[in-house]
């Protein structure tokens, strides 16, 4: 994987590949960034300026047969762990060996990819993966055994915050001490997931959201765009170019959230003395618990980031407001007024709360009933 196709970070380019150059490798690295900012691409291409004896700061200077070993992410010394979980093809004790042919096909097809993407990709996304115990020995076996090709050893954890405890804990030494020319690439989206025992261990490198402008370029260069188009889609993704490539193709989840966000919202503020609008608040419930709980938190998540837009465009804060619904006849200018400083932090612990339920496998019908009753008290609420 070549650095010029990484969008952008030019700083975190120059600072990683000098650091090669100069001999001067972390043993223990945490990279940790937003979804679609390229962490990953980043941290392939880094191994890749590492185990290939690359130099000048690009991956194609160095040993020709390991750059093209590369090119399908199948080098011998490049070891991946990443959140897994049972499936129709492992029935127990899951390990990332065991869906490498997946992993490289999402690699291949979407690099700036999210869990949710990974998860669709195994079929999985009504279950919730983690890297467990059995993952660690793993780890610890691979990392054992000697460089195929008598150079470095790289593990990349993908994720790192979904390690449970057990893994963790198996883990702390290795990270610490690892086997001579061994380097951890830790990539996280939520650092505060992860234990302070393996964050201090690891040196770490924060990755900013994309800019619009290249997120823009990406765009033009990898899909032919016209600018006004690409500008468009760019300002709508946020700084997240794994949502700017959803938006091109039409099938980004947030298409099916906003449909389940607005049917949800009217239905909440209908159900005032309404009793046929609380039953559709039931049955919307319903609806959704029977969706994978992946889904669940990713629309909530969602909702979260709605309210949050509703808010700063009803305190006029327009320039930070990049969303705009598909939905016709629902119009975010009319909704923010009802987002406001008496409810907004109310609205958000409760979102907050259902995800953190729903994480632990709680009653996801139960869970959002209670949830939709209440936003129907807090969206009727006025402005202090």
């Amino acid at each position: 994987m070549l650095f010029e196709d990484i969008l952008g970070q030019e700083h975190i380019k120059k600072h990683l590949t000098q650091s090669v150059d100069n001999g001067r490798i972390a043993h223990a690295q945490l990279f940790v960034g937003p979804e679609g900012c390229g962490t990953l691409p980043m941290a392939i291409a880094y191994a890749q300026y590492i185990l290939c004896a690359n130099s000048n700061g690009e991956n194609n200077s160095g040993n020709e047969s390991c750059n093209i070993k590369f090119n399908s992410f199948s080098h011998p010394d490049l070891h991946f762990a990443f959140p897994v979980t049972t499936s129709d093809k492992v029935k127990s004790h899951p390990v990332s060996n065991n869906y490498m042919d997946e992993w490289r096909q999402l690699l291949k097809d979407q690099p700036y990819g999210n869990l949710f993407d990974w998860y669709k990709q195994l079929g999985v996304d009504n279950k919730q993966g983690q890297i467990g115990v059995d993952e660690a020995v793993e780890i610890v076996k691979s990392l054992s055994l000697k460089s195929y090709e008598g150079g470095y050893k790289v593990m990349l954890i993908w994720m790192a915050e979904k390690m449970n405890q057990a893994c963790a804990n198996k883990l702390l030494k290795l990270i610490e001490e690892p086997p001579n020319k061994t380097i951890f690439i830790l990539i996280a989206e939520d650092e505060e997931q992860i234990i302070n025992t393996i964050k201090s261990r690891c040196q770490m490198l924060h990755f900013p959201p994309l800019s619009e402008n290249v997120i823009k370029e990406g765009l033009i260069k990898q899909y032919g765009l016209e600018d006004s188009v690409a500008t468009k889609i760019a300002q709508q993704s946020n700084g997240n170019y794994n949502k700017a490539c959803d938006l091109i193709y039409q099938d980004s989840e947030d298409l099916q959230f906003e449909e389940w966000f607005v049917f949800w919202i009217r239905s909440a503020f209908k159900a005032k003395g309404n009793k046929a609008a609380i039953h559709d608040l039931i049955n919307w419930s319903d609806d959704i618990s029977k969706t994978g709980r992946e889904t669940q938190k990713q629309f909530l998540l969602f909702c979260l980031n709605f309210f949050r837009q509703a808010l700063l465009l009803n305190y006029k804060a327009s320039g930070l407001v990049y969303l705009q619904p598909k939905t016709e006849s629902f119009k975010l200018e009319k909704f923010a007024p009802f987002v406001h400083n008496a409810n907004i932090i109310e609205i958000n612990e409760e979102l907050e709360n259902a995800v953190y339920h729903i994480e632990r496998n709680g009653n996801s019908k139960i869970i959002l009933t209670d949830l939709s009753i209440k936003l129907t008290r807090l969206l009727h609420k006025k402005s202090a």
